[in-house]
């Protein structure tokens, strides 16, 4: 006797899981380069601070601005497909049905046999059919701005908490490598935790997201080293 179970599949987790990656990669990156660039330019400890701070609270407010715009056009987008659907199921529901045989027969199915899977579907849900296998559209990948808005801006705070906290800790002589360094690690561990929780490679993510974030403290160290030598 067969015993049915409710599989936990990792693309369940695409909708929020890419919202919150890039939120905590994007406060850890941001913070810690804006913290280096304004160190590297002999701001004092206040300054530093500030710097960070400010980074901190126009980041997430930014990324929760982003995601939710963004989100929303693709859930616009979404919804502009599923009433287009709706239209043409009213007009002309045997083109529909036809339209959906012939995507079932592309599958592998028999005429027949695809003539009944699409009778007994729309029966039962006919947009969600059409969603489902001609748009593409399912409950685990549909947009949710909201979701994605509240994500990355929480995500993206926590992250720009790491290296903030590393000005605090850090006597002035050692914050830009103390912070490179801590940053540097915080992505590390961000990236193994994101390629876990996602299933991907757990070594070419951990070096993806290290690399580019050592680049752009190196680039903002330098520009802020060179406006800091100008000034003076």
């Amino acid at each position: 006797m067969s015993r049915l179970h409710r599989e936990s599949h990792l693309v369940q987790r695409i909708g929020w899981l890419r919202a919150a990656v890039l939120g905590a990669n994007d406060g850890i990156v941001s913070t810690a380069s804006l913290i280096i660039g304004v160190a590297a330019a002999s701001a004092s400890f206040s300054e530093v601070l500030v710097a960070g701070v400010a980074g901190l609270v126009a980041g997430a407010m930014s990324m929760a601005a982003g995601e939710y715009v963004s989100v929303s056009s693709q859930s616009d987008t979404e919804q502009a497909d599923l009433a287009r659907e709706r239209a043409e199921l009213a007009a002309q529901p045997e083109l529909e049905r036809l339209e959906l045989e012939q995507i079932y027969v592309d599958r592998g199915l028999t005429p027949d046999l695809a003539r009944r899977v699409a009778e007994q579907l729309l029966a039962k849900d006919p947009l969600g059919a059409h969603a489902r296998d001609e748009l593409g559209l399912s409950e685990v990948t549909t947009a949710r701005p909201i979701q994605a808005a509240l994500t990355s801006a929480a995500t993206f705070a926590g992250g720009a908490a790491l290296p903030l906290a590393m000005v605090c800790l850090l006597p002035s002589s050692a914050l830009i490598a103390g912070v490179s360094a801590a940053s540097l690690l915080f992505l590390a561990l961000l990236g193994a935790l994101g390629a876990r929780t996602g299933g991907a490679n757990l070594a070419r993510a951990t070096l993806r997201v290290t690399f580019w974030g050592a680049l752009a403290m190196v680039l903002t160290a330098g520009i802020g080293a060179a406006f800091g030598t100008v000034s003076r």
